[in-house]
């Protein structure tokens, strides 16, 4: 996706650099000039080091540089990670604005370290990614915001600007899982089927993920819930026709008027909503205030299976985890399906 590409060589180059470039000298290519064995590497985040694991299996490894309760968007990596990943076999990313450092780090890789395959995920999702919502922004930031950072780059190499949460729409979630197995075979021809094969494997979970939401689309009693904080689903709404009213938006920066917070706790009662859905790596205080100001009885966690926590972490919760026994059941009570 060469839409986001442009002056990241320089910034690349960079930040290659302050990762201490002593450590990555020569690896560009075997010493003797033979090919090492594929171990794995690196992908940018939670959900696309989960899905590059599913692909390789047992036949390699890959790690997340992010950290426990961190989401990948707004976070930034430390002077040793470029190093790190330049002396690996791989590299999994988003082509997406809002993971710049990524992007730097596989400008940098494709122009100097072709041993590492460079594997933008994004690169088969094209005209189904969504423009950015920035109805709500300019109004300050959150307060209490645990997940992601508060400040988003505000370079302007793309024309338009995407909603970066692609990853929660289980059909693109296969599409990029496919692409990952692509580029991974294609830096790992021995072992390219298997990687197609487990790819396959994975995506009719993900179908099942597809069928659930299908389920609520279907069966929900309104068309309308509540997520008091930023919305993370554009891409659930795109695909199932249902309809989230945030009072954020989609940026975290945001900080929702009393306006917009009161007109939230209007639309609750008028729509008979008994659950306020919050996200999982928010505060809670905006749901609580809905929640005590409205006729709704509870709220419920979601997750914008972007990062996990330490208590998911510790349960072996992965992306499918995550969408079965967090987002599914928590959306069935939102949307009021019995």
């Amino acid at each position: 996706m060469s839409h986001s590409r442009r002056s990241v060589l320089t910034r690349g180059a960079g930040l290659l650099a302050a990762g201490a470039a002593t450590s990555i000298a020569g690896c560009s290519g075997a010493a003797d000039g033979e090919a090492a064995g594929f171990d794995g590497g690196y992908a940018a985040f939670f959900t696309l080091n989960d899905w590059a694991n599913e692909v390789v299996g047992d036949r390699a490894s890959f790690e997340n540089p992010v950290e426990v309760g961190r989401l990948g968007h707004g976070w930034t990596p430390d002077g040793t990670l470029a190093a790190d990943v330049a002396s690996t076999d791989a590299f999994v990313y988003l082509d997406s604005l809002e993971f710049a450092w990524a992007q730097d780090l596989a400008a940098t890789l494709e122009a100097d370290y072709d041993s590492v395959a460079v594997v933008d995920a994004l690169a088969d999702v094209g005209d189904d990614l969504l423009d950015w919502d920035r109805s709500h922004e300019g109004e300050g930031e959150r307060d209490g915001h645990e997940g992601e950072g508060d400040e988003h780059d505000e370079d302007t190499r793309d024309d338009r600007q995407y909603d970066p949460h692609v990853w929660v729409d289980p059909v693109l979630a296969a599409r990029m899982v496919e692409t990952i197995a692509t580029g991974l075979g294609e830096a790992d021809p021995e072992n390219a089927d298997a990687y197609a094969a487990n790819a396959t494997a994975y995506g009719e979970e993900l179908a099942a993920v597809d069928s659930g939401f299908e389920s609520i689309a279907a069966d929900a009693d309104r068309d309308v819930a509540v997520i008091a904080g930023h919305n993370s689903f554009q891409y659930l709404e795109a695909r199932y026709g249902f309809r989230l009213h945030s009072p954020v938006g989609v940026s975290p920066q945001n900080e929702p008027s009393q306006s917009q917070i009161a007109d939230t706790i209007e639309l609750v009662n008028a729509a008979g909503i008994d659950t306020v859905l919050y996200d999982r790596f928010e505060s809670t205080t905006l749901a609580e205030t809905v929640v005590e100001n409205s006729d709704a009885t509870e709220m419920r966690a979601v997750s914008p299976a972007g990062g996990t926590t330490e208590e998911w972490n510790d349960a072996g919760y992965g992306y499918l985890e995550q969408m079965t026994e967090v987002n599914l059941p928590a959306f069935e009570r939102a949307f009021g399906v019995q």
